[in-house]
């Protein structure tokens, strides 16, 4: 079973509509995707079955209002994630995540144990906000004893959440690094080999010099996003033995 993780980054997010789009043209369609802040956007899309040419027109035309309102009282983040339950609409109303066409889930930080939590279950709107509840700008997302924050601060690329949903190959797509303090089950030397597996195809787009909070280079992010899923799949097609 083939996966795609998403990794989170921002306005970098923007770099996945380009990997969907040259996965699309190479005829690949993950039965699995997991995503991490950005990447559980644009993930959650996909896996509901969105064209991925609308989810660029989307992507395009997305600012800070489709994601978050100013908050009056900003004493646990300065923006109010609400403004997301909106942009969900476009996906049909408040779907539940096991719902949707393709298997899904959003990873997100429990802020009391610092380790990743995968939300595969439940209403879509909650796992989403709770996953890109970046620290003081969103407010964290409560539900029974957790207290959910931005997934990237546990698993900024969640290639090991989309494993233990069943994806046996794994495209993961890196847009930033790590946080630097990472639980210890997250070491860099972990990453590393999960990263370095047979069974993970990495995709790395070169974001350099682009912000992750500001949308005025969206278009080249994710042109840039496209480019370096061609090329490593060309490479990858390439390691692959030929029969004669």
């Amino acid at each position: 079973m083939s996966g795609l993780a998403l990794g989170g980054g921002g306005a970098l997010g923007a770099a996945h509509v380009g990997v969907l789009k040259a996965l699309q043209e190479h005829r690949i369609f993950p039965s699995v995707v997991v995503g991490t802040s950005a990447g559980s956007l644009i993930g959650a899309a996909y896996a509901a079955r969105m064209p991925v040419s609308r989810i660029e027109e989307l992507v395009r035309a997305a600012d800070w209002s489709a994601f978050g309102r100013l908050r009056p009282s900003p004493r646990l983040g300065l923006l109010d994630s609400a403004a997301l339950l909106d942009t969900i609409d476009r996906l049909g109303g408040e779907p539940l995540i096991e719902d949707l066409p393709r298997r899904f889930a959003a990873v997100a930080t429990d802020l009391r144990t610092r380790q990743a939590v995968i939300l595969d279950h439940g209403r879509l709107s909650v796992a989403l906000r709770a996953s890109i509840a970046v620290p003081g700008m969103f407010a964290p997302v409560i539900t029974g004893e957790r207290v959910l924050v931005d997934g990237g601060l546990a698993a900024n690329l969640p290639i090991a959440a989309a494993q233990q949903l069943g994806a046996t190959f794994t495209i993961g797509v890196r847009l930033r690094p790590e946080w630097e303090h990472l639980p210890a089950a997250r070491s860099a030397q972990h990453i590393a080999s999960l990263e370095a597996s047979p069974n993970v195809l990495m995709i790395r787009p070169r974001l350099n010099g682009f912000s992750q909070w500001s949308r005025a280079d969206v278009p080249r992010i994710i042109d840039a996003g496209y480019s370096a899923t061609v090329t490593a799949l060309q490479e990858w097609q390439d390691q692959q033995p030929h029969v004669a």
